[in-house]
């Protein structure tokens, strides 16, 4: 079995960054200044958890070693981002349906799937722009 390192600080700061952009585009959607905090912080948190599962496949496929489909360390990619891209697209329509939106949400399954494709290239993207992380987040 190997085993290798986790990449905590790299995929908290590109989960970071992919939350901030899903937040940005919820926050100008929704028009309750408390509903956009809440979906704020649910944009960031899951950004950062489904970046994590992307950029560190190998250990959460040895902790799910019982499912053989998700031993594939590129399936499980996939399957990160695709859920992340439903989960931003249910998100935008529980929002839309109870009347908190404002004019013309704008999550669109272009964006969902934009996002969730963002999330499964983060360990592909990783190589390029790690010399950008800072030298204290590269843990």
């Amino acid at each position: 079995m190997v085993t290798t390192a986790l990449i905590l600080g790299p995929s908290i700061a590109l989960g970071l960054i992919i939350g901030i952009y899903e937040a940005l585009v919820i926050h100008r959607d929704v028009t309750v200044p408390s509903h956009r905090f809440g979906h704020m912080i649910h944009a960031l948190v899951l950004s950062v958890l489904f970046v994590f599962v992307s950029m560190n496949t190998q250990f959460v496929a040895s902790q799910l070693s019982g499912v053989a489909i998700l031993n594939n360390v590129h399936i499980l990619r996939i399957i990160a981002g695709l859920l992340a891209a439903i989960k931003i697209h249910g998100v935008s329509r529980a929002i839309k349906s109870t009347g908190m939106a404002g004019a013309g949400l704008a999550e669109t399954w272009f964006h969902s799937i934009l996002i969730g494709g963002l999330i499964t290239a983060a360990p592909y993207v990783y190589p390029y722009v790690q010399t950008m992380i800072p030298a204290w987040l590269n843990w």
